[in-house]
């Protein structure tokens, strides 16, 4: 059963990737750079892995990067496989704070330089949270740091503005009693995200580190001042037993 503790939950896996994981990692996504030219992820860009219902690929990227970034969401298959393998590593610590999660969804590479970052957002656990699968929390595995900015930060709140509804027959639907579903459109295109009070926590992790947010937790990043800031990030879900 999907606890509402867990998607709104933090928690961090030191040492999720090895020096010589993340130096090679950086070699491999460098090449991709390289050979296809930083512009082609960056400012030639023209959609995103964010969406809001209702607007543009362009109008999304405005509200969550309003400053841009580079975005891979194809990452070559060696790498996939390096972080997939870490993921199955970390498995024990992850089912002891987030036990509902099963699976990793596929990685996403990302980099911010000067003056980029990304706007406080929730990810939201499905567009249908009665639907398979369901997203417990996000995880961003620091590459290279940036000389300074560009910290992480999740933010909380007791505002009753961020809150739909109970889920309905929950344990019915694989969520434990007292289970909450946020409101969707939980981002900066929102006037009630916007005014809803938040209590801001920023955590400066070890490079190799991966970070673990709930998807009904608020988050984002502080622009980047000096250097640039690489990582990966994805998403750990919950598939229901019996599926497969």
């Amino acid at each position: 059963m999907i606890h509402v503790a867990e998607t709104v939950g933090v928690g961090s896996i030191e040492k999720f990737l090895s020096t010589a994981e993340r130096a090679h990692l950086a070699d491999v996504m460098r090449d991709v750079l390289d050979a296809n030219g930083t512009g082609r992820f960056g400012d030639k860009r023209r959609t995103s892995i964010h969406e809001i219902p209702g607007h543009s690929h362009e109008q999304a990227m405005a509200v969550y990067e309003p400053a841009g970034r580079i975005e891979i969401p194809s990452i070559p298959k060696e790498a996939d496989k390096l972080l997939g393998d870490a993921f199955e590593r970390a498995r024990p610590a992850l089912s002891r704070v987030m036990p509902s999660i099963n699976l990793c969804r596929p990685w996403t590479y990302v980099e911010y330089g000067v003056g980029q970052h990304i706007t406080s957002h929730l990810d939201g656990i499905a567009p249908d949270p009665f639907a398979w699968p369901r997203q417990i929390a996000g995880i961003s595995v620091v590459i290279t740091q940036a000389d300074a900015g560009g910290g992480f930060y999740v933010e909380t709140t007791s505002s009753d503005a961020l809150w739909n509804r109970p889920a309905p027959e929950a344990t019915a639907n694989g969520y434990a009693e007292g289970m909450w579903l946020a409101h969707d459109g939980a981002d900066n295109s929102a006037s009630w995200f916007q005014r809803m009070p938040r209590t801001r926590w920023s955590v400066a992790p070890a490079p190799g580190t991966a970070l673990l947010y709930g998807s009904q937790l608020a988050h984002g990043t502080l622009p980047v001042t000096a250097g640039r800031v690489s990582k990966f990030i994805s998403w750990l879900i919950a598939e229901p037993a019996t599926a497969g």
